[in-house]
C-alpha cells in the first residue's frame, strides 16, 4: 500500500540570531503514523512543531505539509491541523463545552454542527458530566483531556501535541495516553514531542531523537533500543565514594559501564548471570536491580546525560 506522506522536512533550520534552534533536521511522517520527537528542554522539539505548524517561518530547507509549503499557505494548513500546546489556553470566561463550540466557530463550523461535535468530543475525552463546569474547577488531567477534545472539533487531518502530559500525575497520564491511542486507532496521524522517554515508548510508532536542534537517532523505540543498547540493564549501587571504582573492575564484564553519580549502570544481554558474576567477585552493593533496556539508556549512549535532568 502506498503511503502518502503528510509532513517532509529537507535540511530544515531555523535560527535566532547566532543561535540554531534547528540545524539541518530531515524527517517525513507518513498519513496515520504517530510520530514523536523525542529530546531535552531546549533542543528543538518545539521550534520544528512552530514551523510545521505554519506559526512560525524556516531560515532556510524545505518544508511541506499536507503538501502546501507552510510559509506560504498558512491558513490553509492550520485548517487542517489540530493543535494541542505545551501549556493548556482554554478560555477560563467560559465553561468546558463552550470552549469547544466557539472554538469550533473559528473555523467556519456551524453552530448547530460545533455542539454536536462537542457532545462527541467530551464523551471521547471522558469528560461528559463536566459539560457545563467552569475550567477553573476542573483537575489538570481534565483541562489537558479538554485542551485535546478542543484540538480535535476541526476534524484535523494531523493533530500536534507539544509535551501532552507534562505536570500530570501518573494517573491522569495513562488516561490521556488511552485517549490518544484511541485517536491512533482511527487513523489520527500524531506529531509529538515530549521529554518523557516512557511516553514515546508507549504512543510513538517512530521517533527522533533530537539534541541542539540535530537528530542524533531515528526509529522506532525497538529499533533504537536493539541499535544503541542492550537487551538488559543492570543497576548497581555501592555508594557515591564507592560506584567509579566498582565501575571500573567490572569493565569488562560487561558490554558497557556507565558510572553515574549515584549509581553504576551495566548493559548486557543477560542480566542474572552478571549479577552472578557480581556475586562471585564479592562485590556487595547496597541494591540491584536488573531491567529491559529503555529509551533512556539510549539517550544516554547518544548523549551521556538523561533526559530527565
Amino acid at each position: 500500500m502506498l503511503l502518502v506522506t503528510v509532513i517532509s522536512a529537507r535540511g530544515l533550520v531555523k535560527r535566532y540570531g547566532d543561535l540554531a534552534a534547528v540545524d539541518g533536521i530531515d524527517f517525513e511522517v507518513p498519513a496515520g503514523e504517530s510520530f514523536g520527537l523525542l529530546g531535552p528542554n531546549g533542543a528543538g522539539k518545539s521550534t520544528t512543531m512552530r514551523m510545521v505548524g505554519a506559526v512560525s517561518a524556516r531560515t532556510a530547507g524545505d518544508l511541506t505539509v499536507l503538501g502546501l509549503d507552510p510559509d506560504t499557505h498558512g491558513p490553509e494548513i492550520r485548517a487542517q491541523l489540530g493543535v494541542v500546546p505545551q501549556e493548556d489556553n482554554l478560555d477560563l470566561e467560559l465553561r468546558a463545552r463552550d470552549n469547544l463550540v466557539v472554538y469550533g466557530r473559528y473555523f467556519g463550523i456551524s453552530r448547530a454542527e460545533c455542539l454536536r461535535r462537542a457532545d462527541e468530543l467530551l464523551a471521547f475525552a471522558q469528560l461528559e458530566d463536566k459539560a457545563t463546569a467552569k475550567v477553573d474547577d476542573l483537575s489538570g488531567g481534565m483541562k489537558r483531556r479538554l485542551t485535546i477534545a478542543r484540538a480535535l472539533i476541526n476534524t484535523p487531518r494531523v493533530l500536534m501535541l507539544d509535551e501532552p502530559t507534562t505536570g500530570l500525575d501518573p494517573q491522569a497520564r495513562h488516561v490521556l495516553w488511552d485517549r490518544l491511542f484511541r485517536l491512533k486507532e482511527r487513523g489520527t496521524t500524531l506529531v509529538l514531542t515530549t521529554h518523557y522517554m516512557d511516553e514515546a515508548e508507549q504512543l510513538c510508532d517512530r521517533l527522533i531523537v533530537v539534541d541542539h536542534g540535530r537528530i542524533m537517532a531515528e526509529g522506532s523505540p525497538a529499533e533504537l533500543i536493539r541499535r544503541y543498547s542492550t537487551r538488559e540493564v543492570v543497576e548497581l549501587r555501592f555508594g557515591t565514594d564507592r560506584n567509579a571504582d566498582a565501575g571500573a573492575r567490572l569493565e569488562s564484564a560487561a558490554d558497557r559501564v556507565e558510572v553515574l553519580p549515584d549509581r553504576v549502570l551495566l548493559y548486557t544481554d543477560d542480566g542474572e548471570r552478571l549479577l552472578e558474576h557480581v556475586a562471585r567477585e564479592g562485590m556487595r552493593p547496597t541494591t540491584s536491580l536488573v531491567r529491559r533496556s529503555s529509551l533512556e539508556d539510549v539517550f544516554l549512549r547518544l548523549t551521556g546525560r538523561s533526559l530527565i535532568e
